[in-house]
């Protein structure tokens, strides 16, 4: 009876998040039936024409259908190569420093960007790369011409890239911090003895040491490779951005809700959602390989 008391208890606390899941992320699956239809909001997913496979065939035959798939796999892959890889030399300098209080400032400094909004850092980010913002202010004084970032096909993916690893580069090196400080430091000191350096320490001690975290990270990543940032980019780009920055997230929003293509905007993240599901399962698959990690 006791068992079965705290089990109650157990359930009741996660009724909430399996009811917001269950109304947000399970039920809405049954619209991915207006893939297959000519779906019309007046006749309902019930009355709605059946068109079979003819929206993912006009879906490939569209002269955007493989910008935004390339624009989504450039921006996604350098991002995720970027987070992995930033955060990871920022946690081995931070792990370097002696001084506690240093480290815990410079932690909590880093920390902060990750829990601004985008739509906040997104107007940031656009005042300061304007014509008349900080970056040409600081051009025009060295007599350079001002450049219009925003509108850049040039400089648009760099700005979203750079501008995602610097708000979260703080946050994802927590993990690899975790990981330094698992290393026994017993290792530093018998090597020190033996008159290793820090480059030799950092090459064959600390690497070494946090080697399946960084495939473990790096693996699990894999699965999001198709998810370049909605959020960032929707509250970034403009139309004339279109050609470098419009990723597949950004293209159904437009298609589905501004321009009421229902089933088009329906195939394309469906679409994008099998691929992803895909990815997932490899990447659990590889994780398990080389880092020995597990969910089920």
């Amino acid at each position: 009876m006791k068992n079965r008391k705290a089990n109650i208890t157990f359930h009741a606390m996660i009724a909430p998040g399996m009811i917001f899941i269950l109304l947000f992320n399970i039920i809405p699956l049954a619209g991915l039936i207006m893939a297959f239809q000519n779906f019309l909001p007046a006749k309902g997913l019930l009355g709605s024409q059946w068109v079979g496979l003819d929206n993912f065939k006009f879906m490939f035959q569209l002269p955007d259908s493989r910008q935004i798939f390339v624009n989504t796999l450039v921006i996604a892959v350098s991002k995720m190569i970027l987070n992995l890889l930033v955060p990871l030399v920022f946690a081995l300098m931070l792990n370097a420093i002696r001084c506690k209080l240093l480290k815990r400032t410079l932690q909590t400094i880093v920390y902060l960007p990750n829990f601004i909004s985008w739509v906040i850092l997104g107007s940031i980010i656009a005042d300061i790369f304007s014509k008349s913002g900080i970056i040409n202010t600081l051009l025009s004084g060295v007599g350079i011409e001002p450049i219009i970032f925003m509108g850049s096909n040039t400089w648009f993916r760099p700005i979203v890239i750079l501008s995602d690893v610097w708000k979260g580069f703080g946050y994802n090196s927590i993990i690899f911090l975790a990981a330094l400080a698992g290393i026994d430091p017993t290792l530093y000191e018998a090597s020190a003895i033996d008159g290793a350096t820090r480059s030799k320490q950092l090459i064959y001690i600390t690497l070494p040491s946090i080697v399946s975290t960084i495939v473990l990270v790096g693996t699990l990543s894999l699965g999001n490779v198709l998810n370049a940032g909605f959020d960032q980019v929707f509250n970034l780009y403009n139309p004339l951005v279109y050609r470098t920055g419009d990723i597949i997230d950004t293209y159904v929003y437009r298609m589905g809700l501004q321009n009421a293509q229902f089933s088009l905007a329906t195939a394309v993240g469906m679409m994008k959602s099998v691929i992803s599901f895909l990815l997932i399962i490899i990447s659990y698959k590889l994780a398990e390989k080389f880092a020995n990690y597990r969910i089920f």
